[in-house]
């Protein structure tokens, strides 16, 4: 047998149409949010269940990992409708908000942010350029774009739904959604049936 890497089907998906990038992103975004909504309407019983911290990512919680995830958007939001020029900083934090305990907050919250995402994204410049500051852990400073932050900003989602899925996992807990926690990529590359996995078959 050939060891050989074999070939796989090209990835590279171009639009010329930016309201068709705009579009699809906006979807992919307020997915993934709906995806945590989902959580806490399906899978979480109990408000406790917010709170319990990780044996294996220790100081995490869902709680914190829900709240961390929905404020990079906010900070997104936030900058990219304030007179430029743009200035971002993720590590600009609300720690202990009322979203990292209750499930009411929590879901709350994730509704007003994709209902935000809803509002502005489709009205605002997808190349307005943003001045991104940030600590890793030494002082740097990058140029960049609301459409490439946006980006991020799912991406950044499905990273933390990862760990959450692991904390419910401590708890014996079953997340209905089983592409919960997995990189659109991922599900389009193993053929996954969700919407966040079905870009390539839409084209």
């Amino acid at each position: 047998m050939s060891l050989a890497p074999q070939p796989r089907p090209s990835m590279t998906i171009e639009h010329d149409d930016p309201a068709t990038n705009v579009k699809d992103l906006l979807f992919v975004s307020q997915t993934v949010l709906q995806q945590a909504v989902d959580l806490l309407d399906n899978d979480l019983k109990e408000d406790e269940q917010l709170v319990v911290t990780s044996k294996f990512l220790p100081g995490s919680t869902i709680g914190k990992h829900l709240r961390h995830a929905r404020d990079h958007f906010e900070l997104l939001l936030t900058c990219i409708t304030s007179p430029p020029p743009h200035l971002l900083n993720y590590d600009t934090r609300s720690r202990n908000t009322p979203m990292e305990t209750s499930r009411v907050a929590a879901r709350a919250a994730l509704l007003e942010t994709i209902q935000r995402l809803q509002d502005i994204v489709p009205t605002s410049n997808w190349d307005a350029p943003i001045t991104l500051n940030a600590i890793t852990p030494f002082p740097q400073t990058f140029q960049t774009t609301f459409a490439r932050e946006l980006w991020f900003g799912a991406l950044h989602c499905v990273h933390h739904w990862s760990m959450v899925r692991v904390i419910a996992g401590e708890m014996n807990m079953k997340v209905a959604d089983d592409c919960f926690g997995f990189a659109p990529s991922t599900l389009v590359a193993s053929g996954r049936e969700h919407s966040l996995g079905k870009t390539l078959a839409k084209i």
